[in-house]
């Protein structure tokens, strides 16, 4: 009899401690409906209306910055599109360009990162309209012995790095980092 407590016992203790996962906080979700902002490895097609020589697509460095013809280096980190037009409609007016039209669109989204019970782990090309499902299929799917109800999804969310644990119907953001954890039986 004492055996069999035990091993309830430990069964409980088992299963109690893999739900120890917290559910992400309301910022985590409020996030996917805020604008896009930055980051490094985006790429941006910017394009000065009547400038063909200034009108190109740049890759945001390490550092959130890209360097721009005439101006220099621009911090983008964080920045919206429209905010970074700006910014650099801005100083192109102060010397460069009398009035300059600016616009500012993400061309290649930073990639995401896919590990765990995955057949093919890696990092992939972000999509507009993802979702863990769709990134889970680009991984090739889920191995036999994955649990496929929820994974841990790893966001930024601006200074901060927030984990926690959503169904595979959540939306997936650029940069996110998705595991997806093996079943228990």
């Amino acid at each position: 009899m004492r055996p069999r407590l035990l091993a309830v016992i430990a069964g409980l203790t088992l299963l109690t401690s893999c739900s120890s996962y917290k559910k992400p906080e309301p910022a985590f979700h409020e996030e996917l409906v805020q604008p896009y902002t930055l980051a490094a490895s985006d790429e941006v097609r910017i394009i000065v209306f009547g400038q063909a020589d200034l009108s190109n697509t740049y890759k945001i460095d390490q550092g959130g910055s890209l360097a721009f013809p005439l101006i220099g280096q621009v911090n983008a980190n964080g920045k919206t599109p429209k905010q970074l037009a700006s910014m650099i409609r801005a100083r192109l007016k102060n010397g460069f360009i009398r009035d300059p039209d600016v616009s500012v669109e993400v061309a290649v989204y930073r990639p995401i990162f896919v590990m765990g019970e995955v057949r093919n782990a890696g990092q992939y090309a972000y999509l507009p309209g993802m979702t863990v499902q769709n990134a889970i299929a680009t991984a090739g799917g889920f191995t036999a012995r994955a649990r496929q109800q929820d994974v841990d999804l790893t966001r930024q969310l601006g200074a901060e790095v927030t984990n926690g644990v959503v169904p595979i119907t959540a939306p997936v953001r650029p940069g996110d980092t998705l595991y997806v954890h093996e079943r228990l039986f």
